[in-house]
């Protein structure tokens, strides 16, 4: 077959897992000589997509009506015929339904890829989760996702592929890294002689910037040091107004910083003298803490969900050879006495922890292992396929 094509459909081309993922598959299948199509309904990285030289296809991927769904699969189904899809990918749920259907429809070959932890409260939730499991393959995104769809979902067993997310590691050791660090230290606001403790996420309750802000209320021994909370709000002025009130009601007023979104993660990480992934709900993946460790940046982590299965920590390595460490989730206190010792560390035993670290990613987490394994993925559909 001469150059099959892939469709990925994705709600908006933003900065989550399932955004960033699209854009690194959409990449791999243009430099294999594939065709690659992301429908999505606009975001900041549709410039980047477009530069990959993958096509982007606006599209109302975010409505979650049932009678747009229903419009929906059926334009899928249309560009399925006429471009000639060969796979159809969905990485996110109302957009999967109408992908789904327009699949079924075609008898084209279906992949889903499960990059969240779902709320499931209700059966109702239940069934429009369930999609996520209705691939012909299921591409779960760690270990612990793998675990929490088959629990949920079991008639997809056999079907599911762990798939760990990949990270674009050579992007840490670009050679003008600490002088775009520098910038983003003084774009921040940050003064010369501070310490910077670095939560890079969405601004969301569950990511747990409230528990760090509590944190460095505690942390009576480092007065050096910033809190970066590194985020967008999308949307969500209320509570970036409670992390507001929470930083003044504690005294931290210019000890915590609320930047907005960075789109440069590699200068984030170089710039910060420790990192923290302080989540309160499981997370699907957990980018950040891979990030932090491809810079070898001291990582602190909440101890749940998936963000564990990539820190290596006593018992399963010896202290010496740790890349991070783990503190009950919504501790304050615990993340502090951890901050503490963390930030307390020699010069020697940075140097080794970040060697160690660089070291677990690149034999774990490397954007061409992700995606040399999803290749394989699709090259298997398609040789299945009568």
């Amino acid at each position: 077959m001469s150059r099959p094509t892939v469709l990925q459909i994705v709600p908006e081309l933003h900065t989550g897992g399932a955004e960033r993922t699209a854009v690194d598959m959409a990449a791999r299948l243009v430099a294999e000589g594939w065709r690659a199509i992301v429908l999505s309904q606009g975001g900041r990285l549709v410039d980047e997509l477009k530069a990959t030289g993958a096509e982007y296809v606006d599209f109302p991927a975010r409505t979650k009506n049932p009678l747009k769904l229903r419009a929906n699969a059926r334009a899928i189904a249309e560009m399925i015929r006429t471009e000639g899809v060969d796979i159809v990918h969905a990485r996110s749920r109302a957009p999967a339904w109408s992908a789904y259907w327009a699949a079924r429809r075609t008898d084209t070959p279906f992949v889903t890829t499960y990059h969240g932890a779902y709320n499931q409260k209700s059966r109702l939730k239940g069934l429009y989760n369930s999609v996520m499991a209705r691939g012909d393959v299921v591409i779960a995104n760690s270990g612990y996702t793998a675990d929490l769809i088959l629990e949920r979902h079991p008639v997809a067993a056999g079907r599911i592929v762990t798939i760990h997310r990949g990270t674009d590691l050579a992007a840490f050791d670009e050679p003008d890294v600490p002088s775009r660090a520098a910038a983003l230290r003084a774009a921040w606001g940050v003064p010369e002689e501070a310490r910077i403790i670095l939560h890079l996420a969405r601004l969301t309750g569950w990511k747990g910037q409230g528990v760090l802000i509590d944190a460095l209320g505690q942390l009576d021994a480092h007065r050096d040091c910033v809190v970066v909370l590194a985020g967008d709000a999308q949307g969500r002025e209320d509570y970036l107004a409670s992390l507001k009130e929470r930083i003044h009601a504690l005294g931290l007023d210019g000890r915590v910083l609320l930047p907005g979104h960075c789109a440069d993660v590699p200068a984030a990480m170089a710039a910060a003298d420790a990192v923290v992934v302080a989540s309160v709900e499981p997370e699907a993946f957990g980018r950040a803490a891979v990030e932090a460790q491809a810079a070898g940046r001291p990582l602190i982590v909440s101890d749940l969900g998936a963000v564990v299965e990539t820190v290596a920590s006593p018992p399963l390595v010896a202290d010496g050879e740790r890349t991070g460490w783990k503190v009950p989730p919504g501790d304050a206190q615990a993340l502090a006495a951890c901050l503490d010792g963390v930030l307390d560390l020699d010069a020697e035993s940075r140097a080794a922890l970040a060697a160690y670290a660089r070291a677990h990613v690149r034999q774990n987490f490397s954007l061409d292992a992700m995606t040399d394994q999803t290749m394989d993925v699709y090259r298997s559909l398609l040789q299945a396929r009568p």
